[in-house]
């Protein structure tokens, strides 16, 4: 694996460190129910806006933190994949890239919890995270753009 440059080994670094969490809580972290036993049925929903309805219908049942993990969570776990992508990867920088391989992963995801029984195949959990990859996307973008106007700044200077 050849490097570009410096920024390119920490994107790899970081991306690394990311799949790792995101693996751990996943299917490891017990605060999400992953207790390491097998649940005894397969638990899915195929229906698009079924568990965002519920989660913000019942939202004052289940309280704050269980609609936040459940659906701002899914959002802010895979902006990393959206900002890191781009910047490890010359097919990542162009957004169709990175948004497919996103949605590509979190399907990847939810069909590994499909079968292993951990957790559940969510289509909204899909969705979520490919906003989620989109929006690391945009910040990677701006993140881009401030960096292009700091060198621009700093060639001025001298």
């Amino acid at each position: 694996m050849k490097f570009e440059s410096r920024s390119q080994r920490f994107g790899w670094v970081c991306f690394l460190c990311y799949l790792a969490c995101l693996s751990y809580l996943v299917f490891f972290a017990e605060m999400f129910g992953r207790t390491g036993r097998e649940e005894a049925a397969y638990s899915y929903n195929l229906v698009l806006f079924r568990e965002i309805r519920r989660f913000w219908v019942y939202r004052r049942q289940l309280g704050f933190m269980a609609v936040f993990m459940n659906l701002a969570g899914n959002v802010i776990w895979f902006l990393p994949f959206g900002f890191f992508l781009p910047l490890i990867s010359r097919r990542g920088e162009k957004w169709y890239c990175t948004i497919l391989l996103g949605a590509g992963f979190s399907l990847f995801i939810e069909l590994v919890q499909l079968v292993t029984k951990v957790g559940s195949f969510d289509v909204d959990d899909i969705l979520l995270n490919t906003i989620g990859v989109i929006l690391g996307y945009v910040s990677f973008g701006a993140a881009q753009k401030i960096s292009r106007q700091q060198q621009k700044k700093r060639r001025w200077r001298l």
